[in-house]
């Protein structure tokens, strides 16, 4: 449970057995806060379609490579393209140390004991930022693959990483998550011949929790895959501009 939010999220499920004292209170608490959240995520939806700012919002474990991802991400994207990030993690600025090194504007969001970012700590970053009209925002979640899936923070997509060293098993333990995403990126595929990890599996278990998911393999190492990785994010962004300009 997120001692900042309280997060508990959904049960699917009818039983008999009864709740402690307080548990409807703590349910009613959370829909409220999802539905503050929401209205937050709606109004930076609107701010950044206004100014031509395609949003991507990076969710994974710990672990996974993500922010390896995104710095080469970024290498292969400047200068043709105006980048800021954001950057979550409980404690540190160590990410957006890294990412500004690679000669963008970065802001670190600290949450503490939470476990997501939220859409008023995205507007607040935002705010900060500053990001120029007709560029991409990165948002780098904090590692978590339960709480962030349920937090929309007024992204266009959603984007899950997972990495060949997690098994192949992860979006069958992580559903919501993988449900919740459009696009999944499988990084650290040069360590395949290594391990003992099945791409293909993981590929049908995505799929078949996520019909809709359109996926990558990717290696931010040898850099395979990372032409169609950024080649989708390019073609993503035309066409945000085209929708909306």
């Amino acid at each position: 449970m997120c001692t900042d939010c309280g997060c508990d999220h959904h049960h699917d499920h009818h039983h008999d057995h009864h709740h402690p004292p307080g548990r409807g209170r703590v349910i009613t608490v959370e829909e409220d806060l999802l539905a503050k959240n929401n209205s937050l995520a709606l109004a930076n939806r609107g701010l950044f379609t206004s100014r031509h700012i395609l949003a991507v919002n990076l969710l994974s474990s710990p672990g996974s490579g993500k922010t390896t991802l995104l710095e080469q991400t970024i290498k292969r994207l400047q200068p043709d393209l105006a980048i800021t990030v954001i950057e979550g993690d409980q404690q540190t600025g160590r990410d957006a140390e890294r990412i500004s090194a690679t000669g963008v504007p970065a802001f670190q969001v600290n949450t503490g004991t939470g476990c997501h970012l939220d859409a008023a700590m995205v507007r607040h970053a935002y705010e900060h930022l500053a990001p120029p009209a007709d560029s991409v925002l990165f948002i780098e979640n904090v590692g978590n693959l339960v709480c962030p899936a349920m937090f929309d923070l007024g992204e266009q997509h959603k984007v899950v990483i997972i990495s060949v060293t997690e098994g192949e098993d992860k979006p069958l333990k992580y559903p919501y998550m993988f449900r919740a995403a459009d696009i999944c990126v499988i990084t650290k595929t040069d360590l395949l011949p290594h391990l003992d990890f099945d791409l293909d599996q993981c590929c049908a278990f995505a799929r078949q929790v996520n019909p809709r998911l359109t996926i990558f393999q990717v290696s931010a190492k040898s850099g395979a895959g990372m032409d169609t990785w950024c080649a989708w994010l390019l073609r993503q962004r035309e066409a945000f501009l085209l929708a909306h300009g």
